[in-house]
């Protein structure tokens, strides 16, 4: 664990209200209405929960009911209560690297298990050093609408001069655990690979930032403790199973290829050398890596998408509000524009449905509400909620 004090930046606490307006979703406010939907599942309507969101990265709800937004762009974080009222922004962030048109800003913000006991939230950010720019994970109090007592637990190796491209990433907490993701900064991506640095790989930690003793890179020479598994291209999705407690994770692939794994410690996942994916055409097209799509000791996804739907959260749904989605894995597509529902028999996809198509919103998070409802952040940007429009049955 780095012992290092952050440095904090203070925002002003303001009251925002539910109804700014954002050019890009309309002149949308708190409680409307949008077009209802029918899936082969449940038919239900689309609620406005909050506006004035850049990309509202990441959604997690605290234990009294209340969300947290984290937008990237604007490193800011914001306490919306879904019930109605204002939006609260909290003071006390870490300094954060922020640049337009950069993957800069806040990524995720999970909150800790025992949060009604120790009101605990862990961030994971950009963080600029003397070498470059990187990730950090975090964690600090939430107190009123205020971060004290914060610490700076991890920072990823290495740094990259003038590149916050594939910085992933994701943070789940179980069972004493914290989970990372962390991307293979594009450019450099053979070094999903190398073991010997953190980039294209899921780190896992204790939740003071402490390496467990039983990680499977722990003692293997010049291999960094952290590492859970390796190969990954830019996971921004990231949950365990409910059921089997198995660790699952999307991630991008480049032109296809974006993928759907289950995560095994000390696996290797593939990236660069087996994909579903080709080059992008404007770096010449064709294949990457060897050209193959497996190979002897690296592992296949359980899914994948040929053309890529650009995926970022990942929820398994676990609510009553939608009993014939429950077990159901929710993916958010950017790319193609639809919140991605996949039906599972264990480990194995049996069908997949694109719901919201046509609305031309690029799903970003995912949340499930404490009633059971299905709460998305959309680019541009507002969260919504997913209201069953009729009684469902089991």
């Amino acid at each position: 664990m780095l012992n290092v004090s952050l440095d904090l930046r203070a925002s002003a606490l303001a009251t925002v209200p539910f109804f700014a307006v954002t050019a890009s979703v309309g002149a949308q406010q708190f409680g409307d209405r949008l077009d209802p939907e029918d899936s082969r599942q449940a038919s239900f309507d689309v609620e406005v929960v909050a506006t004035g969101f850049e990309q509202p990265y990441a959604l997690a709800f605290l234990p009294d009911g209340r969300l947290l937004v984290a937008d990237r762009p604007g490193a800011t974080l914001t306490i919306v209560d879904p019930r109605g009222g204002a939006a609260v922004p909290v003071e006390g962030l870490p300094r954060i690297y922020v640049e337009e048109g950069s993957d800069g800003g806040l990524h995720d913000v999970a909150v800790h298990p025992d949060f009604a006991t120790n009101g605990l939230l862990y961030l994971d950010y950009a963080h600029e050093t003397a070498d470059g720019i990187t990730l950090a994970l975090a964690r600090a109090r939430l107190e009123g609408h205020r971060l004290v007592d914060a610490e700076q637990l991890f920072v990823v190796e290495p740094s990259v001069p003038d590149n916050t491209a594939h910085l992933g990433s994701r943070i789940v907490i179980d069972g004493g655990y914290v989970f990372l993701t962390m991307g293979d900064r594009y450019d450099l991506m053979y070094d999903a690979q190398d073991p010997t640095n953190h980039n294209g790989t899921v780190i896992r930690l204790h939740e003071d930032g402490r390496v467990p003793d039983d990680n499977p890179y722990r003692g293997v020479p010049g291999a960094r403790p952290e590492i859970w598994s390796i190969g990954h291209r830019n996971a921004q999705g990231l949950a365990f199973h409910p059921s089997t407690g198995d660790l699952w994770l999307n991630e991008h692939g480049p032109k296809g290829g974006d993928e759907v794994n289950v995560i095994h410690p000390g696996r290797n996942y593939g990236w660069p050398i087996i994909t579903y994916g080709t080059y992008y055409d404007g770096e010449g097209g064709g294949p990457i890596g060897e050209g193959i799509t497996e190979r002897a000791g690296m592992e296949q996804p359980v899914y994948y998408y040929r053309p890529s739907i650009g995926p970022s959260d990942m929820l398994f749904y676990t609510g009553d509000a939608f009993p014939r989605w429950r077990g159901d894995l929710f993916i958010g597509g950017m790319a193609l524009e639809h919140l991605n529902r996949l039906e599972l028999d264990g480990d194995r996809v049996i069908n997949e449905e694109r719901l919201l198509e046509g609305r031309e919103w690029r799903v970003r998070s995912i949340e499930q509400g404490p009633e059971g409802l299905l709460y998305l952040g959309i680019d541009g940007g507002m969260v919504v909620r997913l209201v069953p429009r009729v009684t469902e049955t089991g």
